[in-house]
């Protein structure tokens, strides 16, 4: 008994977890097009059923009952597994972000690190579906994404150690709670705007979507893919986009916490606030796509290498200096 007692509550706990993920994926997506519809004036997101929602919906059913065709010449076990990966990766990641002080799956003591090792294991998903597909256009559109993921997270790394430096935790919680006086979007500003940007390309998000252009590499990686197996891989990307918006909450948004001590914003849940944030990034990473031409790929390059890196480990000095000089390193 006391076995299934404790199976019963792991599975409680993962579908606490999956279904409001893949609840909100399908959700954003609509939210996505509609901004798209307004920005652009397309007419299938704001017409199609009421507020547009069935244009989702029919993209849906068109996934779930497509045909999967697997190439004759593909490494069928490998480019069915890829997307598997990709997706798993995606949604176990969301296991340690916390919505309130007590709204969290698992409260660990280095979430942040366990966050940043699972983002960086998602382009493995991406590598073995170019691989497996047995053709040279996925191939070349994920030895794309590996090159430009591994650019971008060592910027996301150290900017992450700004934010470590002001709190001296790598709890997601304490994190949030060191912003009680004072989000850190406001000292560390240029790190929330790289991480923001690095974000767009660690997510294959216009204009880096160099993975996946269509002009250049026939939809990337995603190529031979169809049906569910596709929608797999699209899952996994918008999962980890909400991913790198809740987290852009945390670090520098101030979390669950509500923007003023003042009524009646102190009486909102803070679960509330915390979606809210997140929508608010993800309306940005939209618009962005809506609005931004695709960079070539040695502008990405050059960006990453000789921008943002760069910068980024000058403001960590500027950062530890700043805390030594005043004494205000945290006493953990």
């Amino acid at each position: 008994m006391e076995l299934f007692s404790i199976l019963y509550n792991e599975v409680y706990k993962i579908l606490l977890l999956l279904i409001p993920v893949l609840v909100s994926v399908a959700l954003i997506v609509w939210f996505e097009r509609r901004v798209w519809g307004f920005v652009q004036k397309r007419r299938g997101p704001n017409v199609v059923g009421p507020f547009g929602i069935f244009q989702t919906l029919a993209d849906a059913l068109k996934y779930i009952f497509k045909e999967i065709v697997i190439p004759a010449s593909a490494d069928k076990i490998v480019f069915i597994l890829a997307p598997i990966v990709t997706m798993t990766l995606a949604l176990v990641a969301w296991a340690v972000i916390p919505f309130s002080e007590k709204m969290i799956i698992s409260d660990i003591n280095v979430g942040i690190l366990y966050v940043f090792a699972i983002s960086s294991l998602g382009v493995y998903g991406i590598i073995l579906g170019g691989w497996a597909s047995n053709s040279k256009y996925p191939f070349l559109g994920s030895l794309r994404s590996a090159a430009q993921m591994i650019s971008y997270e060592v910027s996301i790394g150290i900017i992450i150690i700004n934010v470590l430096l002001c709190v001296g935790s790598l709890n997601l919680k304490d994190i949030v709670l060191a912003q009680e006086k004072l989000w850190f979007v406001i000292p560390l500003f240029p790190m929330f705007v790289i991480y923001f940007i690095s974000a767009l390309a660690e997510t294959n998000r216009t204009p880096f979507d160099l993975p996946e252009a269509e002009s250049e590499l026939v939809a990337g990686y995603q190529t031979e893919y169809s049906g569910m197996m596709y929608a797999m891989f699209w899952l996994g990307e918008y999962a980890n986009i909400l991913l790198m918006c809740a987290l852009g909450s945390i670090l520098f948004l101030g979390g669950w916490l509500s923007p003023v001590d003042i009524y009646p914003f102190n009486i909102i849940p803070g679960p509330f606030w915390m979606i809210f944030k997140i929508l608010l990034l993800f309306f940005i990473f939209a618009i962005i796509k809506a609005v931004v031409p695709r960079y070539r790929y040695d502008q990405l390059m050059r960006l990453g290498w000789k921008v943002f890196l760069p910068f980024s480990l000058i403001y960590v000095v500027l950062t530890a200096s700043f805390l030594i000089y005043f004494d205000l390193l945290p006493n953990k």
